[in-house]
């Protein structure tokens, strides 16, 4: 390869394409077509190339010549079209240009229609203004009422108009200096492609302004700590050598090279002995998207960039290349099949990530994703073993709880209130043994331990990240990096040229446009509007989940069968749980695209800030959508209730729901496992597997109408660009991000009422790791590799979820569970000190007789005796007293534990990650002294550097000056010399 980057030139051959009177179309850089030239004055074939005439391939042959830079001078380069694919194996993989030489860096796909119905045959667009324009450009249009062709939105867009601006950019990606080759003959029906390579004056230009850090020849011994920290970090790699991936980029390295930003003025800096692997294809195509980005349609009145032009169907798609295939004999190696064997495969789950690789082949910010998804996982390993002792410790001592014991003896013939009216009769509290003996293994005195620990865990679990991240920058050479200036969104580009072309039209022309405020207020009330529906929803239908259970439960009791009458709480939770969650699973997708649908009213300006904003409405909606039903059972259910003789209804029929003997910790506990599990299990797992196939396979349906047999079959015979362009589109990391965001949530938030919540994060997230891993690599388009330097609003997002995390566990413990309640009764009521009597101690007694009319059961005699007093769980005064039903002390004395315990777990707990996160610095030490020595290096560097300078430079003054000497001397030698008459004069 040359420095062009376009390969050697070889020497021209005759071939046949001249005697047969062949012609080739040739392109200049404007686009327009230059006289036509006979193959043998054009084609300049390589060493295994054979000649294919250009109308038989269906390949433009296009003149490029690339604009003069600094210092550099692009070498004329002929798009050949001299190669039968199948002739070599990197020209049938597609991956490069007919010269078997140039790689494709980046593609542009558009639709073909057939010669000659491209004036029967037309798209309809509501981009009146790109239309128009266009129009415009190639003669004036026919006469028409000016304000009626304003307010017309769906003009008749035809495909000559689309040409003529793909082959206005297409000029213009020319001058820019990019290697262009269409392929319009491809194996797919009515799609074209141009395969574009970026030649290495482009790539030195664009780098220098993209401000990439490369690495120099310098390099530098890097000290991973103290002995005994190296030591340490020795032994743990050694032992852990079986988990790491069998991949070059992961292992510990000893030395590091200077990095520095590239400049073309100091290329002697870097090692450009092999100028094609110096920017791999990942850095190749992030340079071609940014020069994509930058050039313009500047023919017309508009300019558009390439979002507007993928916007408006000029062109269907825009995509790198991945590397190559990833299975099958006869592939060669490349990163993409690594990493399809070391981290996309289920047998490798017990092993690190590749993470070096994983970045070198998506880029910085799905790396971090990621890193941090791996962190995330390791750090739950802990919190699943404490989380399970948790729970073998409430299996082991559940005989020895007292209340549950009370609770089920058979001797203690508590009589209990009906559940419901009329329908329901009394009934004996031995009934409700089960539940209470099952509430014991997650409502216990370790429950609590485990909501301090998850609290410091969480403060941990971050101060881990930001190490990890710092460590990830400095080896990524990241540090000192800023986020750069986004390109508007073609929305926001075309809006502004709707506003533009009303103010042309009313002679109010202004210097440059953009959207205000007063633009987007109809956009802004319509999402508060939308929002607050969209919450209200949510709401309803936990309403009615509630009334559901209400009218279930009276229907229940209602059964002649005993078994069902007997199981009838069972029933009722977990079907209402169901419910719940497939409700939950459909809001969660008519939430995430009403959110975009909003997002996209407010026609942000860049998609960094369309990406924040989405990201919030989705938030908000989802975060309501999964945990309103828990938060209703663990704060509200229960107390709405009111007493027997004067309960609250809801539709002066449904009486609202109580908790059952043993608190509503346990229905809490359903709701949450079955929601969660659910969620994993159904909507992350089998729809993040199932969707992109069905989505692909009707992409082909649609595309290729059933005209091929298997998918194997299909991919043998496809280019590399036909086969990316069936992939799925790269829709970016809000949905991975979004989705463990939520089971954070779930580990954190009501963690005390569900202990095992964090081991089914952790068997969750091994294999969604290989599940996210697998479409990256082999369902989904290679995406445009991004830098990023950290996670961006999600580590915000993290640390307040962290934050409520306390507050909430404090109100979990303290009024949903009997913790406080028994501690109460302990210390203060109990006659002896310890739990005998509890559950007598929280039973009020009623009076049946002051049942309202038509409220009391309907079957009195069903345990087989008259009841006169029944019991219900409140802290009330008995019917005898002065002030029968009114609220005793007792309550008072445990309402001020409540708001007490609050209090005091939530300053300790916030105070111990306060102290965690002041602890544990930010940055590792290694990290920081490394990113020191790399200054001082720099510095020391960039001083030899101005050492050598100042030498040339005097040398080559003391050269001038022993020239100037010379030349004195000798000039004054020949004005010494006589002339031939013996005279000086």
């Amino acid at each position: 390869m040359d420095g062009n980057g376009t390969g050697p030139k070889k020497n021209d051959q005759n071939h046949d394409s001249k005697a047969s009177g062949k012609t080739f179309l040739v392109h200049n850089r404007s686009g327009n077509h230059l006289p036509e030239l006979d193959s043998e004055s054009v084609i300049r074939k390589t060493e295994n190339c054979s000649p294919v005439p250009a109308e038989d391939k269906g390949v433009d042959i296009i003149n490029i010549k690339g604009i003069e830079d600094i210092g550099y001078v692009q070498q004329d380069s002929i798009l050949l079209n001299a190669r039968i694919p199948e002739e070599n194996t990197q020209c049938r993989q597609g991956l490069y240009f007919q010269d078997g030489e140039r790689r494709v860096d980046y593609i542009l796909t558009y639709q073909i229609k057939k010669p000659g119905s491209s004036r029967r045959h037309s798209s309809r667009l509501t981009d009146n203004a790109l239309t128009r324009s266009l129009r415009r450009s190639r003669g004036p249009p026919p006469q028409q009422d000016p304000e009626g062709a304003t307010q017309e939105h769906n003009l008749q867009y035809h495909e000559d108009d689309k040409r003529v601006c793909r082959e206005e950019f297409e000029g213009n990606l020319m001058e820019m200096g990019l290697d262009l080759e269409k392929d319009e003959n491809s194996k797919t029906p009515g799609m074209g492609f141009v395969k574009i390579h970026a030649p290495w004056h482009v790539l030195c230009r664009e780098a220098e302004f993209m401000k990439l850090k490369m690495p120099t020849k310098k390099v530098y011994e890097v000290n991973h700590g103290s002995s005994l920290v190296e030591k340490m970090n020795t032994f743990i790699s050694k032992v852990t050598e079986p988990l790491h991936p069998k991949v070059e980029e992961n292992r510990i390295h000893n030395v590091k090279h200077l990095s520095y930003p590239f400049s073309r003025e100091k290329q002697h800096l870097f090692d450009l002995s092999d100028r094609d692997s110096f920017f791999d294809s990942k850095t190749r195509s992030s340079i071609v998207f940014e020069v994509l980005k930058r050039t313009k349609c500047t023919k017309f009145e508009y300019s558009m960039g390439i979002t507007s032009l993928l916007a408006n169907g000029v062109y269907m798609d825009a995509y790198p290349l991945h590397d190559g295939d990833i299975d099958g004999e006869n592939s060669d190696p490349n990163d993409r099949k690594l990493l399809y064997e070391e981290w996309a495969s289920y047998s490798v789950f017990y092993k690190y990530q590749p993470i070096s690789l994983v970045r070198k082949y998506f880029g910085e910010k799905i790396g971090l994703y990621f890193a941090w998804l791996g962190v995330y996982t390791q750090m739950l390993i802990p919190a699943s073993l404490v989380g399970v002792i948790v729970f073998l410790y409430g299996c082991v001592t559940v005989n020895d709880d007292i209340p549950s014991m009370e609770i089920c003896d058979k001797r203690n013939n508590v009589t209990m209130c009906p559940l419901c009216d009329r329908a329901c009769s009394y009934w004996n509290l031995v009934m409700a043994c089960g539940t209470a003996r099952a509430s014991h293994l997650f409502d216990n005195p370790a429950t609590v331990f485990f909501s301090v620990f998850m609290a410091l865990w969480a403060a941990m679990f971050m101060e881990h990240w930001k190490r990890r991240q710092m460590r990830l920058n400095y080896i990524w050479d990241l540090t000192g990096f800023e986020d750069e200036e986004d390109h508007p969104r073609a929305e926001y580009e075309f809006r502004v040229m709707q506003k533009s072309l009303k103010k042309d039209q009313n002679a109010q022309k202004s210097e440059k446009e953009k959207l205000t405020c007063e633009d987007r207020l109809p956009a802004y009330m319509t999402n508060v509007v939308m929002m607050l529906f969209m919450i209200g929803v949510t709401f309803a239908i936990v309403f009615g989940v509630i009334v559901y259970r209400i009218s279930t439960t009276s229907a229940l009791h209602m059964s002649s069968d005993p078994t069902t009458r007997s199981n009838v709480r069972v029933t009722v939770k977990t079907t209402a749980a169901i419910i719940n969650l497939v409700v939950i699973i459909i809001l969660d997708e008519v939430y995430g695209a009403v959110a975009r649908w909003l997002t996209i009213l407010e026609v942000p300006k860049t998609d960094k800030s369309f990406e924040e904003r989405l990201i919030f409405k989705t938030f908000i909606l989802k975060f309501v959508n999964a945990f309103t039903p828990i938060i209703y059972i663990a704060f509200l259910r229960g107390r709405l209730v009111g007493r027997p003789g004067s309960y609250l209804y809801v539709f002066q029929s449904y009486r609202m729901e109580e908790c059952a003997p043993g608190g509503c910790l346990m229905e809490l506990c359903i709701q949450l496992s079955i929601t969660m599990l659910g969620k994993q299990l159904i909507q992350n797992n089998l729809f993040e597997i199932g969707i992109p196939k069905l989505k692909k396979l009707i992409r082909y349906i649609k595309m290729k109408k059933g005209a091929f047999q298997e998918e194997e079959q299909r991919e043998k015979k496809l280019q590399r660009y036909e086969t990316d362009h069936f992939l799925e589109p790269y829709a970016g990391l809000t949905p991975e991000y979004m989705e463990m965001i939520i089971q954070f949530g779930f580990v954190t938030l009501f963690v005390a009422s569900f202990p095992l919540a964090p081991l089914f994060a952790l068997l969750n997230n091994i294999i969604e790791i290989r599940l996210d891993a697998k479409k990256f690599v082999a369902e989904l388009r290679r995406p445009i590799a991004a830098r990023a330097k950290d996670i961006g609003i999600w580590y915000n997002i993290l640390r307040g979820i962290g934050k409520v995390a306390v507050i909430v566990n404090a109100f979990v413990i303290s009024f949903t569970s009997d913790f406080i309640p028994r501690l109460v009764y302990q210390y203060m009521y109990s006659p002896d000190g310890s739990m005998h009597g509890f559950v007598n101690h929280t039973l009020s007694y009623f009076n049946v007789s002051d049942f309202e009319e038509g409220k009391d059961p309907l079957e009195p005699m069903h345990l087989g005796y008259r009841v006169e007093i029944c019991r219900y769980k409140d802290y009330r005064e008995p019917p005898w007293s002065q002030t029968p039903y009114e609220i005793s002390k007792e309550f008072w004395a445990v309402l001020a534990a409540r708001l007490a315990f609050v209090i005091v777990f939530q300053n300790v707990v916030m105070l111990m990650s306060d102290v965690v996160d002041w602890l544990i610095p930010d940055i590792p030490k290694d990290i920081s002294v490394q990113i020191h020595k790399e200054k001082i290096l720099m510095v020391e560097l960039f001083m030899k550097e101005e050492e050598v300078k100042m030498q040339n430079s005097d040398s080559m003054a003391m050269r001038a000056d022993k020239d100037n000497c010379n030349n004195h001397s000798s000039v004054h030698r020949s004005e010494s010399t006589p002339n031939s008459h013996g005279s000086v004069f």
